[in-house]
């Protein structure tokens, strides 16, 4: 039986949980359609998503369309949720873009198509509320080729746009026709000779919406049903089924991790290849920590292992159904690989699996509220990263905070009302703050001897480090030679030095940063008969973990750091004659200028603001443009902080920068060495 994984994605409130209220009842699957405002729909289960009308977590849902078997899954329309959505967009076949025929494009709108046109995922788009005061149509369709950039193919037209009666007939017109005949020089010919057949017209839609060269365009109303049959008969038509092998070598993505009743974890993952089996032994972790940005965690390694999986369930009619197996183009539900993680492979890793997703830029302290219990808000935390790894934690031992990274105060609710509703939890946050990095300004050098005062440490290590290439990482290279001591001790500075990386001078992350160590030394093994390995008199681990931070952290203090603060790339239309006003706030947040233009009516302002000023500007923009100004913004890149202090955040290591509190936090922590 033919299957399709099937996304629906749209800017907030374009009404998308709706339709899929709608799907599902047009095909049989449910009696009766939840409502979005009574909090009775079938994809949104969380408390919050049912009291705030949003989606926040991917959902999905199975429905029947004669042959076909598509399995739905309903994504997050809000910003802040971004991440989410392109998880699910890995591991779909094809995608409804929904659009509102009163608010046209809106902001998210462009940034969902970008991204499925980068991932080439078949699209058609449903123009959604024909029945509401204020729908368009002609403006609709000019504004999705003008605003999103791809060529659309309407495929029917409306009548009584804005009632209660308004309805869509399906048929591809002249329009669709002109659209596809800019792709297909013989259809084209056969257009000027007035000679295309529908079946030509036909094949032609289907093989240029595969491609993604053209996207269908339907119109309706989820809350009347209008327009959804001809959706329904588009999905079937013309998105293509899931391909993969199912006796080929196993090979899956999991993009969704939630707990069950008991604690236990369930993965939602895709198999692109093989068979998964119910019992058989499975690797996984290939993906772990690829392209998830870094978000500040350092516990997502590359590492391989292996579990049994001890319970499948697929979708199928509505509901999720037990099965021994799991063949090659369906999404299944994984119960017994206690380690998972979102973002991981199954089996062999796909190319495909490697998505980057730009990090949280912001960050803000949980506070425990009266009578929350320390232990379990760390434990339910821990949980609500590890179902998220963009939601990166950091504890402070020493003050007994834990931080949280965020994209937006949405996100900030979410993880509220959920430690409220699933933990029983009280929390309030402190002030959001920008999530900066720090970045070598030149290169230092420093080293420290064996046996030579004011080193303590059994060990020689010298380290030299120099700026790198944004964007490449934390390097690590030898300027001794490799049987100059045991390979362990190698492997223990590199591993402390890219520990120690992730606060530098003035707290922030290093991420890109050129180390090499020039000099190297250790105290053979010594021993005593009868007695056995005298530690007090040859080098251990401990020795070079010790050590390194010291050495690295002068090393960075003769480099000199600088201190870089997230800047997010924005977009903003408004009325034209909004600009003068618009300008003189953009400088007092700190913006810097790019593109304007003009057309019409209407201006187009283009350039780079401070993360930590966008919720700002998303709060001022209405009453600088009469309502009518719309904002885009996504994290774009790192900016030298030019303007007020440098912004410190507070050490939650045993602080290097200070070599005596240092010693004495080591010393206490490793125990004394005995001489």
């Amino acid at each position: 039986m033919p299957l399709l994984n099937l996304g629906i994605l749209a800017h907030v409130d374009a009404g998308k949980t709706s339709l899929t209220e709608r799907l599902l009842h047009s095909v049989g699957v449910i009696d009766e359609i939840g409502s979005v405002d009574a909090g009775t729909t079938r994809t949104d289960t969380l408390a919050l998503e049912r009291r705030r009308g949003i989606t926040i977590k991917s959902a999905v849902v199975s429905f029947p369309v004669d042959d076909v078997t598509v399995n739905l899954i309903d994504t997050p329309g809000h910003p802040d949720f971004i991440a989410e959505v392109e998880r699910v967009l890995g591991v779909l076949d094809g995608a409804v873009l929904v659009v509102s025929a009163v608010e046209g494009v809106q902001a998210q709108t462009r940034v969902l198509m970008r991204t499925l046109r980068r991932l080439a995922i078949p699209t058609l788009v449903f123009v959604n509320k024909i029945d509401r005061r204020g729908a368009r149509e002609e403006d609709v369709l000019r504004e999705l080729a003008r605003r999103l950039g791809v060529a659309v193919a309407p495929m029917g037209r409306t009548a009584g746009l804005g009632t209660r009666e308004a309805a869509f007939t399906p048929g591809a017109g002249p329009a669709a026709l002109d659209a596809l005949a800019d792709h297909d020089d013989d259809l084209l010919t056969a257009y000027v000779e007035n000679t295309v057949s529908p079946d030509r017209l036909r094949t032609a839609l289907v093989e240029q919406t595969r491609q993604c060269l053209v996207h269908p365009v339907y119109f309706g109303s989820a809350v009347t049903g209008a327009g959804v049959d001809a959706l329904v008969g588009g999905i079937k038509e013309l998105l293509p089924a899931a391909d993969g092998d199912p006796g080929g070598p196993l090979s899956g993505t999991v993009f969704k991790v939630e707990r069950g009743p008991a604690g236990e974890k369930i993965a939602y993952a895709r198999i692109f290849s093989g068979t998964l089996r119910v019992r058989a032994p499975v690797a996984f972790g290939y993906g772990r920590g690829q392209g998830f940005g870094d978000a500040g965690r350092d516990d997502l390694g590359d590492a391989c292992r292996e579990g049994k999986v001890t319970a499948v369930s697929v979708f199928e009619h509505g509901a999720d159904v037990r099965r021994d197996a799991v063949p090659a183009g369906r999404i299944a539900k994984l119960w017994g690989l206690a380690d998972i993680r979102i973002g991981d492979a199954l089996g062999c890793p796909r190319k495909a699996d490697s998505h980057f997703f730009a990090p949280p830029t912001l960050e803000t302290v949980v506070v425990p509220g009266s009578g929350t219990d320390p232990r379990a808000l760390h434990g339910a935390l821990t949980q609500l990263a590890e179902q998220d790894p963009l939601i990166g934690l950091r504890h402070d031992q020493v003050r007994r905070e834990i931080s949280v990274s965020l994209y937006g105060e949405v996100q900030k609710e979410v993880v509220q009302s959920t430690l409220a509703d699933e933990y029983g939890l009280d929390v309030t946050f402190r002030e959001t703050t920008p999530l900066c990095v720090e970045r070598p300004v030149g290169t230092g050098a420093a080293v420290e001897f064996n046996a030579k005062d004011p080193n303590p440490f059994l060990a020689t290590v010298g380290l030299r480090v120099a700026p790198a290439p944004e964007g490449t990482g934390v390097s690590f290279a030898l300027e001794v030679e490799l049987g100059s001591m045991p390979y362990a001790f190698f492997k223990a500075v590199e591993d402390t030095v890219r520990e120690t990386l992730g606060q530098g001078l003035h707290g922030w992350r290093i991420p890109d940063c050129a180390v090499t160590m020039t000099h190297s030394g250790y105290s053979p093994r010594q021993s005593h008969a009868h007695q056995g390995f005298d530690k007090s008199m040859s080098s251990t681990g401990y020795d070079f973990r010790g050590l390194t931070p010291l050495v690295l952290i002068e090393a960075l203090r003769r480099a000199g750091t600088r201190v870089h603060e997230p800047m997010h790339r924005f977009r903003i239309e408004a009325p034209a004659d909004t600009l003068g006003a618009l300008l003189p706030v953009l400088a007092g947040l700190g913006a810097v200028p790019g593109a304007t233009e003009t057309r019409g009516e209407t201006c187009v302002l283009e350039g780079a603001v401070p993360a930590a000023r966008v919720h700002e500007l998303e709060q001022r923009l209405p009453g600088l443009t009469r309502g009518e100004g719309e904002l885009e913004s996504a994290f774009d890149h790192y900016a030298p902080v030019t303007r007020g202090a440098v912004p410190e955040r507070a050490r939650t290591d045993h602080n290097p920068l200070n070599r005596k509190e240092y010693l004495l936090n080591v010393t206490r922590r490793m125990g004394s060495r005995a001489d």
